[in-house]
């Protein structure tokens, strides 16, 4: 059971909830702190397995309807699928249940929460389609993701404010720009296969422009937030360790070296949310 249990928590990357559920908590925290709305340890926990399972459906979904393309892949041939590891039709399984929990769990929300609960769905799932027609495939995935911090903040409030949706837009160009990094890995192989991304359509010097200048708005959108929101000195901590991260994955990926991609995907990106997250939040409960 327990390495049944490990094979999923591989197929869906679990380690990579370190992207987006910093910035869930922080949407929360910012309907509790900034818009004046009361803790709720139970709304929090529904908050969370709303994140634990629309990110396990997209990736799941993500691995199945892949899984031709990851055997022909050299770097992902290993994958669970295609390695015969989990197969297809569990695979497809697990989404539906995952999806249908996801659900469930927004019912127990609020009615916006559940109505809005298939367009999220439809948002998160549909990226995997995405590559197989348009190179800006890395921002759907973006919006996929931007959906933490205002799906948390609506969790708790139910309706839309323009600090949470400012934070929605920087997690998508920040999300969009690191993907984009990661995706040069595979410029060749999706050329040969007909699928599309930035480093596809543009090459790597060109994908590596496309993903600066979406990590400049973000981090632009760092600062405004912090303006905006009346944020105080642990705010501007976590922002400058974000800015800073992202400055890093550009120092650390050059187009003609790509040795160092993984270093600034998982670790540098990793660092940046958490950090952001950490000091955004203990802004808005201490200092706040």
């Amino acid at each position: 059971m327990s390495t049944t249990i490990k094979h999923y928590l591989s197929l869906v990357k679990f380690s990579h909830t370190i992207f987006a559920m910093p910035f869930a908590l922080t949407g929360f925290f910012m309907a509790v702190s900034w818009a004046g709305h009361s803790f709720d340890w139970t709304k929090l926990l529904l908050v969370v397995l709303c994140m634990v399972f629309a990110r396990s459906a997209a990736m799941a979904f993500n691995r199945w309807l892949d899984a031709e393309f990851d055997k022909k892949n050299p770097r992902t041939a290993q994958r669970e699928i295609p390695a015969g590891v989990i197969s297809s039709g569990n695979a497809l399984y697990f989404v539906i249940g995952n999806a249908l929990l996801f659900i469930a769990t927004t019912w127990f929300i609020n009615l916006i929460c559940f109505l809005l609960s298939p367009v999220a769905l439809l948002v998160v799932l549909g990226y995997s389609y995405t590559k197989r027609f348009t190179a800006l495939c890395h921002l759907v995935l973006g919006v996929g993701l931007s959906l933490a911090p205002i799906g948390a903040f609506l969790a708790v409030t139910g309706y839309f404010a323009l600090l949470p949706v400012l934070l929605s837009v920087m997690v998508l160009c920040w999300v969009s720009g690191f993907d984009i990094i990661y995706a040069l890995q595979d410029e060749e192989f999706d050329r040969s296969q007909q699928l599309h991304s930035i480093p596809a359509w543009l090459g790597k010097a060109g994908g590596l422009r496309f993903s600066e200048a979406l990590h400049l708005v973000a981090a632009a959108l760092a600062v405004t937030i912090g303006l905006l929101g009346g944020f105080h000195w642990l705010y501007w901590i976590g922002a400058g360790v974000f800015v800073l991260m992202l400055l890093m994955q550009h120092r650390l990926v050059k187009p003609n070296d790509l040795s160092r991609v993984n270093l600034a995907f998982m670790t540098t990106n990793g660092v940046a949310s958490v950090v952001y997250a950490v000091f955004a939040i203990a802004d808005m409960l201490i200092l706040g």
